[in-house]
């Protein structure tokens, strides 16, 4: 069912958030906290999990729908999209581990109606826990908190990009009428949200914008094991520039930068990362590569 909107503010356009969650869910609490706490409530909270052990109480997860399926970042949004249909104007994809600030679904659908041409958004991060240690709940609202008191001019950053960052993208819904989540990306989906925009822009803009925020607090729970990601980080972009959805230069950064972090940092790795498990995934994919086999489900069976 629908969330009541309780709030002052008014438009005629409707907007549903979308959650695809796997093994958090006191993020998936803390992320809907942050949605109950919001100047303009979402028409509608879709929750994608793979079981019972994946949700919240009830009680966490008031008016949320819950939808069960196949395990899989890719398949999780998919099966989101194929439920909602065409029946809304916007479509807003959180992390579970986001937090959004106040006005943040607000300032979404004001973007959009205001900016016709546009179809596609991913908002300014305060912080992004994702390249450290991750941020815990208490510091996240807190700097929501922080960004929420103090005042607030007009946008500043309309940035056009051929991409958006998947832990808080927005879409205009009939622009993204027929496009799926590529489910030969599984499990953690490494740069789905890279091939899924990109396809958009034969349809309108993709701006990166400061017109809505909030704080990506990076959880390092459920995410997938090193070795698996560096498989992910040789293959993923191997095939998306082979589909067309990524640049040449993209995909040989993102490799090239990932290969030579994951060695780097052996000797003295980071606690947080299998650095070990990164650098031995990215040479199976290596090798696969030189023997023509090289193949994103490949994870699925590594050990």
């Amino acid at each position: 069912m629908p969330l009541d909107n309780l709030d002052t503010v008014t438009s005629q356009s409707s907007l549903v958030v979308v959650i695809a969650t796997l093994g958090r869910p006191d993020d998936v609490a803390d992320l809907i906290e942050s949605l109950e706490r919001q100047t303009r409530l979402p028409d509608r909270i879709v929750i994608s999990v793979t079981s019972e052990d994946d949700l919240p109480s009830e009680d966490k997860r008031r008016g949320a729908e819950v939808l069960f399926g196949d395990k899989g970042l890719c398949a999780q949004r998919n099966k989101a999209l194929d439920h909602i249909g065409e029946d809304y104007d916007y479509l807003v994809f959180f992390d579970d581990d986001y937090v959004a600030t106040r006005t943040a679904v607000e300032d979404i659908v004001r973007y959009f109606d205001e900016n016709p041409s546009v179809v596609g958004i991913t908002g300014h991060l305060i912080a992004d826990g994702i390249k450290g240690p991750g941020i815990n709940r208490e510091e996240a609202f807190a700097m929501v908190s922080e960004y929420d008191a103090a005042p607030r001019g007009k946008s500043k950053l309309t940035e056009p990009v051929a991409d958006l960052y998947g832990c808080n993208m927005a879409y205009r819904v009939s622009a993204i009428q027929g496009e799926r989540f590529d489910e030969r990306l599984p499990a953690y989906g490494w740069q789905e949200d890279v091939d899924f925009s990109n396809r958009l822009l034969k349809r309108g803009d993709l701006i990166r914008t400061d017109a809505f925020s909030g704080v990506h607090r990076g959880t390092k729970r459920s995410r997938s094991p090193g070795k698996k990601l560096g498989y992910s980080q040789i293959a993923n972009p191997v095939y998306l520039l082979q589909k067309g959805t990524i640049g040449r230069r993209k995909a040989y950064v993102l490799m090239t930068k990932n290969v030579i972090a994951n060695h780097a940092k052996l000797l003295i790795p980071e606690p947080w990362v299998d650095r070990k498990g990164r650098a031995a995934g990215n040479w199976v994919a290596l090798f696969d590569l030189m023997r023509g086999k090289m193949d994103p489900e490949r994870i699925l069976t590594l050990s």
